[in-house]
Protein backbone atom coordinates (compact mmCIF):
# COMPACT_ATOMS: atom_id res chain seq x y z
CA UNK A 1 0.00 0.00 0.00
CA UNK A 2 1.65 3.34 -0.98
CA UNK A 3 0.42 5.92 0.93
CA UNK A 4 1.66 8.91 -0.92
CA UNK A 5 -0.85 7.76 -3.42
CA UNK A 6 -3.30 9.87 -0.42
CA UNK A 7 -0.92 12.15 1.18
CA UNK A 8 2.43 13.48 1.24
CA UNK A 9 5.68 13.08 3.66
CA UNK A 10 7.91 16.08 3.80
CA UNK A 11 11.83 15.54 5.05
CA UNK A 12 11.27 14.69 8.76
CA UNK A 13 8.55 11.51 7.27
CA UNK A 14 5.65 13.15 8.74
CA UNK A 15 2.61 12.58 6.79
CA UNK A 16 -0.06 15.18 6.07
CA UNK A 17 -3.22 13.96 4.14
CA UNK A 18 -3.80 15.47 0.07
CA UNK A 19 -7.53 16.55 1.23
CA UNK A 20 -8.09 19.22 3.44
CA UNK A 21 -10.31 18.94 6.08
CA UNK A 22 -13.87 20.27 5.78
CA UNK A 23 -16.53 21.10 7.98
CA UNK A 24 -20.04 19.26 7.61
CA UNK A 25 -20.99 19.42 4.21
CA UNK A 26 -24.57 20.73 5.54
CA UNK A 27 -23.12 23.89 6.23
CA UNK A 28 -21.24 24.82 2.56
CA UNK A 29 -23.52 25.26 -0.08
CA UNK A 30 -24.50 24.61 -2.89
CA UNK A 31 -25.00 21.41 -1.16
CA UNK A 32 -23.40 18.64 -3.16
CA UNK A 33 -25.54 14.86 -2.69
CA UNK A 34 -22.21 13.04 -2.89
CA UNK A 35 -20.55 15.35 -0.03
CA UNK A 36 -23.76 14.48 1.85
CA UNK A 37 -23.83 10.82 1.43
CA UNK A 38 -20.26 10.24 2.33
CA UNK A 39 -20.92 12.79 5.58
CA UNK A 40 -23.66 10.62 6.78
CA UNK A 41 -21.63 7.16 5.90
CA UNK A 42 -18.61 8.89 7.94
CA UNK A 43 -21.27 9.79 10.84
CA UNK A 44 -22.31 6.31 11.15
CA UNK A 45 -19.51 4.11 9.87
CA UNK A 46 -17.10 2.50 11.22
CA UNK A 47 -17.38 3.89 14.80
CA UNK A 48 -20.53 5.26 15.91
CA UNK A 49 -22.69 1.92 14.50
CA UNK A 50 -20.18 0.19 16.58
CA UNK A 51 -20.89 1.78 19.89
CA UNK A 52 -24.28 1.40 19.50
CA UNK A 53 -24.31 -2.29 18.83
CA UNK A 54 -21.84 -2.67 21.86
CA UNK A 55 -24.33 -0.65 24.18
CA UNK A 56 -27.12 -2.93 23.16
CA UNK A 57 -25.32 -5.61 23.78
CA UNK A 58 -24.08 -3.94 27.19
CA UNK A 59 -27.71 -3.19 27.90
CA UNK A 60 -29.20 -6.62 27.30
CA UNK A 61 -26.56 -9.35 28.20
CA UNK A 62 -24.72 -7.17 30.74
CA UNK A 63 -26.85 -4.78 32.94
CA UNK A 64 -28.38 -5.87 35.95
CA UNK A 65 -32.17 -6.08 36.11
CA UNK A 66 -34.73 -2.93 37.52
CA UNK A 67 -34.71 -4.77 41.04
CA UNK A 68 -31.28 -5.16 41.16
CA UNK A 69 -30.41 -1.43 39.69
CA UNK A 70 -32.56 -0.01 42.35
CA UNK A 71 -30.41 -0.61 45.28
CA UNK A 72 -26.47 0.39 45.16
CA UNK A 73 -23.85 -2.64 46.02
CA UNK A 74 -20.83 -3.59 45.31
CA UNK A 75 -21.70 -6.17 43.22
CA UNK A 76 -23.25 -4.58 40.11
CA UNK A 77 -21.10 -1.58 40.58
CA UNK A 78 -18.11 -3.84 39.97
CA UNK A 79 -19.21 -5.67 37.25
CA UNK A 80 -20.33 -2.15 35.38
CA UNK A 81 -16.70 -1.24 36.37
CA UNK A 82 -15.53 -4.37 35.16
CA UNK A 83 -16.89 -4.59 31.58
CA UNK A 84 -15.64 -0.85 31.11
CA UNK A 85 -12.67 -1.37 31.91
CA UNK A 86 -12.00 -5.03 29.71
CA UNK A 87 -13.73 -3.49 26.97
CA UNK A 88 -11.10 -0.26 27.18
CA UNK A 89 -8.10 -2.78 27.65
CA UNK A 90 -8.91 -5.15 24.34
CA UNK A 91 -9.88 -2.15 22.18
CA UNK A 92 -6.96 0.71 23.23
CA UNK A 93 -4.86 -1.98 23.63
CA UNK A 94 -5.32 -3.47 20.50
CA UNK A 95 -5.03 -0.85 18.59
CA UNK A 96 -1.59 -0.04 20.37
CA UNK A 97 -0.41 -3.53 20.44
CA UNK A 98 -0.90 -3.67 16.00
CA UNK A 99 -0.06 -0.30 15.21
CA UNK A 100 2.75 1.05 18.04
CA UNK A 101 4.11 -2.17 19.39
CA UNK A 102 3.67 -4.90 16.32
CA UNK A 103 3.87 -1.83 13.54
CA UNK A 104 2.10 -3.46 11.46
CA UNK A 105 1.82 -1.18 8.66
CA UNK A 106 4.91 0.94 9.95
CA UNK A 107 4.61 4.82 9.56
CA UNK A 108 1.97 4.16 6.70
CA UNK A 109 -0.11 7.04 7.19
CA UNK A 110 1.60 8.04 10.28
CA UNK A 111 1.50 11.81 10.89
CA UNK A 112 3.94 12.14 13.41
CA UNK A 113 7.27 9.96 12.27
CA UNK A 114 7.97 9.96 15.95
CA UNK A 115 7.16 6.81 18.27
CA UNK A 116 6.22 7.59 21.41
CA UNK A 117 7.86 4.83 23.07
CA UNK A 118 11.33 6.65 21.99
CA UNK A 119 11.15 9.54 23.49
CA UNK A 120 11.03 9.10 26.76
CA UNK A 121 10.14 12.73 29.11
CA UNK A 122 9.94 13.30 32.63
CA UNK A 123 6.44 14.77 32.36
CA UNK A 124 5.03 11.28 32.12
CA UNK A 125 5.11 8.74 34.90
CA UNK A 126 8.07 6.31 34.56
CA UNK A 127 8.75 8.63 31.51
CA UNK A 128 6.36 6.70 28.99
CA UNK A 129 3.57 8.29 27.50
CA UNK A 130 2.21 4.89 27.02
CA UNK A 131 2.61 3.82 30.55
CA UNK A 132 1.11 7.31 31.62
CA UNK A 133 -2.17 7.45 29.71
CA UNK A 134 -2.89 3.70 31.02
CA UNK A 135 -2.55 4.33 34.83
CA UNK A 136 -4.84 7.02 34.43
CA UNK A 137 -7.33 5.40 32.58
CA UNK A 138 -7.66 2.85 34.81
CA UNK A 139 -7.09 4.00 37.59
CA UNK A 140 -9.39 7.58 37.00
CA UNK A 141 -10.62 7.52 33.41
CA UNK A 142 -13.09 4.21 33.65
CA UNK A 143 -14.33 4.65 37.06
CA UNK A 144 -15.35 8.25 36.13
CA UNK A 145 -17.21 6.52 33.32
CA UNK A 146 -18.15 4.07 35.56
CA UNK A 147 -19.66 6.30 38.22
CA UNK A 148 -21.83 8.38 35.63
CA UNK A 149 -23.56 5.08 34.12
CA UNK A 150 -23.92 3.86 38.23
CA UNK A 151 -25.57 6.96 38.96
CA UNK A 152 -28.17 6.91 35.34
CA UNK A 153 -28.70 3.55 35.89
CA UNK A 154 -29.48 3.40 39.70
CA UNK A 155 -31.97 7.08 39.13
CA UNK A 156 -33.95 5.22 36.15
CA UNK A 157 -34.47 1.93 38.03
CA UNK A 158 -35.38 4.50 40.89
CA UNK A 159 -37.66 6.91 38.64
CA UNK A 160 -35.81 9.52 38.72
CA UNK A 161 -35.41 11.55 35.62
CA UNK A 162 -37.82 12.18 32.55
CA UNK A 163 -37.48 8.42 30.98
CA UNK A 164 -39.65 7.31 28.34
CA UNK A 165 -39.62 4.33 25.75
CA UNK A 166 -39.93 3.88 21.89
CA UNK A 167 -43.10 3.11 21.86
CA UNK A 168 -44.34 6.03 23.43
CA UNK A 169 -41.98 8.56 21.65
CA UNK A 170 -40.84 6.90 18.14
CA UNK A 171 -39.93 9.83 16.28
CA UNK A 172 -37.90 11.80 19.58
CA UNK A 173 -35.88 8.28 19.73
CA UNK A 174 -34.98 8.37 16.22
CA UNK A 175 -34.02 12.11 16.43
CA UNK A 176 -32.31 11.56 19.83
CA UNK A 177 -30.38 8.84 18.10
CA UNK A 178 -29.00 10.44 15.32
CA UNK A 179 -28.42 13.45 17.77
CA UNK A 180 -25.88 12.04 20.37
CA UNK A 181 -22.85 12.30 18.43
CA UNK A 182 -23.76 15.90 17.70
CA UNK A 183 -25.02 16.65 21.56
CA UNK A 184 -21.36 15.24 22.27
CA UNK A 185 -19.35 17.55 20.27
CA UNK A 186 -21.16 20.46 20.87
CA UNK A 187 -20.53 19.61 24.75
CA UNK A 188 -16.81 18.65 23.97
CA UNK A 189 -16.70 22.33 22.54
CA UNK A 190 -18.10 23.74 25.01
CA UNK A 191 -15.69 21.80 27.99
CA UNK A 192 -12.99 22.30 26.02
CA UNK A 193 -12.64 25.94 24.93
CA UNK A 194 -12.36 26.92 28.47
CA UNK A 195 -9.61 24.24 29.56
CA UNK A 196 -7.35 26.70 26.94
CA UNK A 197 -7.90 29.52 29.37
CA UNK A 198 -4.43 29.55 31.35
CA UNK A 199 -5.16 28.89 34.81
CA UNK A 200 -7.10 25.84 33.81
CA UNK A 201 -4.55 24.99 31.20
CA UNK A 202 -2.19 24.82 33.55
CA UNK A 203 -3.67 23.32 36.09
CA UNK A 204 -5.96 20.71 34.27
CA UNK A 205 -5.66 20.36 30.83
CA UNK A 206 -1.57 20.22 30.27
CA UNK A 207 -2.35 16.57 32.04
CA UNK A 208 -3.51 15.79 28.16
CA UNK A 209 -1.29 17.81 26.21
CA UNK A 210 1.67 16.11 26.94
CA UNK A 211 0.45 13.93 24.62
CA UNK A 212 1.96 16.23 21.61
CA UNK A 213 2.10 12.89 19.64
CA UNK A 214 -0.72 11.01 20.66
CA UNK A 215 -1.53 7.57 20.58
CA UNK A 216 -4.13 5.45 22.14
CA UNK A 217 -3.56 5.38 25.46
CA UNK A 218 -3.55 9.55 25.34
CA UNK A 219 -7.13 9.23 24.48
CA UNK A 220 -8.83 9.29 28.02
CA UNK A 221 -5.34 10.40 29.95
CA UNK A 222 -6.12 13.39 31.63
CA UNK A 223 -6.75 14.71 34.92
CA UNK A 224 -9.72 13.72 37.09
CA UNK A 225 -11.33 17.68 36.82
CA UNK A 226 -11.07 16.99 33.01
CA UNK A 227 -12.40 13.43 33.07
CA UNK A 228 -15.45 14.23 35.16
CA UNK A 229 -16.26 17.15 33.09
CA UNK A 230 -16.08 15.24 29.87
CA UNK A 231 -18.18 12.24 30.94
CA UNK A 232 -20.95 15.14 32.19
CA UNK A 233 -22.83 14.81 28.85
CA UNK A 234 -24.18 11.51 29.20
CA UNK A 235 -26.32 13.53 32.37
CA UNK A 236 -28.57 14.72 29.45
CA UNK A 237 -30.55 11.76 29.59
CA UNK A 238 -31.61 12.39 33.39
CA UNK A 239 -33.31 15.79 31.69
CA UNK A 240 -35.05 14.42 27.98
CA UNK A 241 -37.51 11.86 27.61
CA UNK A 242 -35.11 8.80 26.82
CA UNK A 243 -34.23 5.28 27.53
CA UNK A 244 -31.00 3.92 29.57
CA UNK A 245 -30.07 2.83 26.26
CA UNK A 246 -29.06 6.14 25.24
CA UNK A 247 -26.75 7.01 28.01
CA UNK A 248 -24.67 3.75 27.39
CA UNK A 249 -24.59 4.74 23.71
CA UNK A 250 -23.13 8.00 24.53
CA UNK A 251 -20.72 6.44 27.51
CA UNK A 252 -19.56 4.39 24.73
CA UNK A 253 -19.06 7.07 22.21
CA UNK A 254 -17.12 9.35 24.79
CA UNK A 255 -15.22 6.52 26.54
CA UNK A 256 -14.12 4.20 23.98
CA UNK A 257 -14.91 6.86 21.49
CA UNK A 258 -12.08 9.18 23.00
CA UNK A 259 -9.65 6.92 20.47
CA UNK A 260 -10.83 8.76 17.33
CA UNK A 261 -8.67 11.81 17.79
CA UNK A 262 -6.04 9.87 19.36
CA UNK A 263 -4.70 7.03 16.62
CA UNK A 264 -2.34 9.06 15.33
CA UNK A 265 -2.52 7.47 11.94
CA UNK A 266 -5.45 8.50 8.99
CA UNK A 267 -5.81 5.31 8.36
CA UNK A 268 -5.86 1.63 8.92
CA UNK A 269 -4.57 -0.96 6.38
CA UNK A 270 -6.61 -3.68 6.38
CA UNK A 271 -5.42 -5.90 2.97
CA UNK A 272 -3.46 -4.87 0.03
CA UNK A 273 -5.91 -2.39 -1.31
CA UNK A 274 -8.03 -2.11 1.54
CA UNK A 275 -8.30 1.11 3.89
CA UNK A 276 -10.39 2.12 6.86
CA UNK A 277 -10.86 5.74 7.24
CA UNK A 278 -9.74 6.48 10.99
CA UNK A 279 -11.05 10.43 11.10
CA UNK A 280 -8.50 11.18 13.45
CA UNK A 281 -6.60 14.25 11.82
CA UNK A 282 -9.02 16.90 12.63
CA UNK A 283 -7.88 16.33 16.76
CA UNK A 284 -4.69 15.17 16.01
CA UNK A 285 -4.18 18.92 14.70
CA UNK A 286 -5.17 20.05 17.88
CA UNK A 287 -3.04 18.46 19.70
CA UNK A 288 -0.33 19.45 17.36
CA UNK A 289 -0.88 23.19 16.96
CA UNK A 290 -3.05 23.46 20.93
CA UNK A 291 -4.92 26.33 19.54
CA UNK A 292 -7.23 24.85 16.88
CA UNK A 293 -10.06 22.41 16.43
CA UNK A 294 -11.07 22.44 19.79
CA UNK A 295 -14.65 20.36 17.57
CA UNK A 296 -14.15 17.72 15.33
CA UNK A 297 -16.12 19.68 12.54
CA UNK A 298 -19.97 18.21 13.05
CA UNK A 299 -20.61 20.78 14.82
CA UNK A 300 -19.03 23.90 13.42
CA UNK A 301 -18.03 26.05 16.36
CA UNK A 302 -14.38 26.37 15.14
CA UNK A 303 -15.53 27.88 11.60
CA UNK A 304 -17.48 30.29 13.55
CA UNK A 305 -14.88 31.38 16.03
CA UNK A 306 -12.12 31.56 13.44
CA UNK A 307 -9.90 28.25 15.40
CA UNK A 308 -10.86 26.14 12.28
CA UNK A 309 -7.62 24.58 10.63
CA UNK A 310 -7.97 21.99 7.81
CA UNK A 311 -4.30 21.22 7.50
CA UNK A 312 -2.90 23.40 5.22
CA UNK A 313 -0.43 25.65 4.64
CA UNK A 314 -3.00 28.64 4.38
CA UNK A 315 -4.49 28.05 7.73
CA UNK A 316 -1.05 27.61 9.15
CA UNK A 317 -0.19 31.11 8.28
CA UNK A 318 -4.24 32.31 9.81
CA UNK A 319 -2.84 30.99 12.98
CA UNK A 320 0.41 32.63 12.90
CA UNK A 321 -1.14 35.95 12.36
CA UNK A 322 -3.63 34.77 15.36
CA UNK A 323 -1.03 34.09 17.49
CA UNK A 324 1.42 37.39 16.23
CA UNK A 325 -1.86 39.33 17.16
CA UNK A 326 -2.30 37.79 20.46
CA UNK A 327 2.00 38.05 21.47
CA UNK A 328 1.49 41.88 20.26
CA UNK A 329 -1.67 42.04 22.74
CA UNK A 330 0.50 40.75 25.46
CA UNK A 331 3.46 42.93 25.08
CA UNK A 332 1.33 45.93 24.85
CA UNK A 333 0.02 45.53 28.20
CA UNK A 334 3.79 45.15 29.37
Amino acid sequence: MDDLKYGTRNKRGDWTPKTPLKIAPIYRLPWSAAEIFAFVNGYFLPWNLAFMGLATVYWVYLTPDLETLATLSPGWVLLLLGRNALAVLIFFGAMELRLYVLRKQGNQFKYNHRWPSENKSDVFMFKSQTIDGAIRTFTTGVPIWTAYEVMILWCYANGIGAWSSLSAHPVWFVLLWLAVPIWHEFHFYCIHRPLHWPWFYKHIHSVHHNSVNPSPWSSLSMHPVEQLLFFSSSLLYLLVPAHPLFALYHLQLSGLGSIVGHIGFDKIVLGDEKLMDTHTYNHYLHHKYFEVNYGDGTVPLDKIFGTYHDGTAASDAVLEQRMKRRRDKMAARG
